[in-house]
């Protein structure tokens, strides 16, 4: 039976050395019992056929497609369709995921009963090599969402049981940038909750150009009805929370090259 399903969507891939790299992470993990399953989101280019070429590495991988763009929500709830294992695991398409991590979320998993999410710290890499690190607090609580999601969405894995009680990853215009913050908070309101290893399994690729992919205000507009909507599900939406439901939109006033100083920063 398989424990692990691993879920990817990629749109318009324009590095095929770097989806490579990344495939290659869950293929050379110690731990072996897993499927990976990839979405094809609508690619207008050559991204079918890059996964259709990846996919003869490994029987393991399974690949999907649609001939519509439908966003990442959409294409990872295709996975969760698809999906045998008891735990989901995420990965994206320019990230690496470290020999250990799977076998050691799993462990986690397997020994942690009282959680459903488990996710890891993470080097931040270019071209030119690692240069930062992105932190996540060791056990987040409800209020670790003011600020921002306590997971590394790529690097976290799920029990599939508890998504499945959550439907997985919603449909709707305010989350198509940012479902995970949603299912997060989704989840949390259920009475689940997570957990970060305080280890570096993942490498999370942040490069110069990263300013360029700086949110427009509508996807901004669009975080603080998640965050709204997130804040009062967990009775939390008090001054304090109003305050950080507009904190996206705030954030959005600021010079976009200031801005980019501000994030690179934090790593």
């Amino acid at each position: 039976m398989i424990k692990v399903s691993v879920i990817m969507g990629v749109y318009n891939c324009k590095n095929e050395e770097l989806l490579k790299k990344s495939v290659d992470s869950i293929i050379n993990q110690t731990y072996k019992n897993w499927e990976f399953i990839i979405c094809n989101d609508g690619s207008t280019n050559n991204t079918l056929e890059m996964l259709n070429e990846i996919a003869q590495k490994d029987s393991r991988i399974k690949i999907i497609s649609y001939s519509t763009n439908k966003g990442l929500n959409y294409a990872l709830n295709t996975c969760l369709k698809e999906a045998k294992g008891i735990y989901i695991a995420r990965q994206d398409d320019d990230d690496i995921s470290k020999c250990e991590r799977l076998e050691k979320e799993v462990e986690f998993l397997d020994n942690n009963l009282e959680y459903a999410i488990v996710g890891t710290l993470a080097d931040v890499y270019d071209d030119g090599g690692i240069w930062g690190e992105y932190k996540v607090e060791e056990r987040p609580n409800k209020k670790s969402f003011y600020w921002n999601s306590p997971f590394m969405h790529p690097n976290i894995m799920m029990r599939k049981e508890a998504l499945d009680k959550c439907h997985g990853y919603r449909i709707a215009k305010e989350t198509r940038r940012c479902e995970d913050l949603d299912l997060f908070m989704r989840m949390y309101a259920l009475g689940y909750k997570g957990y970060n290893i305080q280890e570096k399994l993942y490498e999370y690729r942040i490069v110069n150009d990263e300013k360029k992919k700086y949110r427009p205000m509508k996807y901004r507009i669009d975080e603080a009805i998640v965050r709204y909507k997130g804040y009062r599900s967990l009775k939390i939406l008090n001054i304090k929370g109003f305050i950080y439901v507009i904190k996206p939109v705030l954030i959005g006033l600021i010079p976009q090259k200031l801005l980019y100083k501000i994030k690179k920063k934090q790593y």
